[in-house]
């Protein structure tokens, strides 16, 4: 297949944290307690946002961690450096997951610095608001499923020969998926489409003893939204049309993720949580 360069309509897209004059909330919020002690982790997006507040909180129950991100350098070395603070090691890579060869590059890092691989996390995402279909480019609809949906398996293909049993796949999907999004068409699709790749993988690896699950934030305040990934109307009022009234932050969405890699989690398989401020979905 051919890989579609990244095109960002949005300039300031990717977009980097160290810019936000109001920053998202990262810290973790309680004392570790080694639930991922001797664990290897990837976290794909891991520079910033949900990514960030994973990887830091991932590195503080012990585990090392391989950060992937696009372009965004600096954001990447202070999440780096949050995870040496808590005591953990971390390696980073950028470039494209989107590339299969570059999919197999992070899961080589992992092997080679850790000599090991025990959680996938696909967090990695991009978005684009579009007011109406007809104005998403072939370009971005291409790219946004590249990135969204085929670098979910390229990182699977890639992490499963080294995965064993015990080992888990945690995969971001969004609310968007289960209550759609107006400005969102193609992101929604592709969130659709990672839930039914993660319930599916799921099935497809439980004779292994390989976990997968999903996680479906809502409204977070990360780079993502008003770095480019929203409208500046939506970002105007974002997160208030949630029962609770406001968006989240990435270290209120992270504890979902420690407890699917965890053993605190050991029957759960095919299933997404909802850290999305009180929004009642299917399941």
């Amino acid at each position: 297949m051919t890989t579609i360069i990244p095109k960002l309509e949005e300039a300031q897209l990717p977009g980097l944290e160290a810019n936000l004059d109001r920053k998202p909330e990262w810290q973790p919020r309680y004392p570790g307690s080694d639930r991922l002690e001797g664990k290897v982790a990837i976290v794909t997006g891991g520079d910033s946002g949900i990514g960030r507040a994973v990887a830091v909180l991932f590195a503080r129950e012990g585990a090392s961690i391989v950060i992937s991100h696009l372009e965004e350098d600096e954001d990447a070395r202070d999440t780096a450096r949050m995870i040496a603070d808590e005591g953990a090691k971390a390696v980073t890579i950028a470039g494209d997951i989107g590339d299969p060869d570059h999919c197999r590059k992070i899961v080589e890092l992992a092997i080679t610095s850790f000599g090991q691989l025990d959680i996938l996390v696909n967090n990695a995402g991009e978005q684009h608001p579009d007011s109406e279909v007809t104005e998403i480019s072939d370009h971005q609809l291409k790219r946004t499923f590249q990135t969204n949906v085929y670098g979910m398996f390229y990182l699977v293909q890639q992490a499963l020969p080294h995965l064993k049993e015990g080992s888990t796949i945690i995969n971001c999907t969004s609310v968007t998926m289960y209550k759609g999004a107006d400005e969102l068409l193609d992101y929604s699709a592709t969130k659709g489409a990672i839930t039914a790749f993660t319930r599916s993988l799921s099935q497809n690896l439980a004779d292994k003893g390989i976990r997968v699950n999903g996680v479906a934030p809502g409204p977070i305040w990360t780079p993502l939204n008003p770095c480019g990934g929203a409208s500046e109307e939506k970002l105007e009022t974002f997160g208030e049309s949630t029962p609770m009234g406001r968006p989240g932050q990435p270290n209120e969405v992270a504890p979902c993720f420690l407890f699917l890699a965890c053993d605190d989690a050991s029957y759960m398989s095919g299933q997404v949580l909802h850290p999305n401020g009180g929004v009642i979905v299917g399941s």
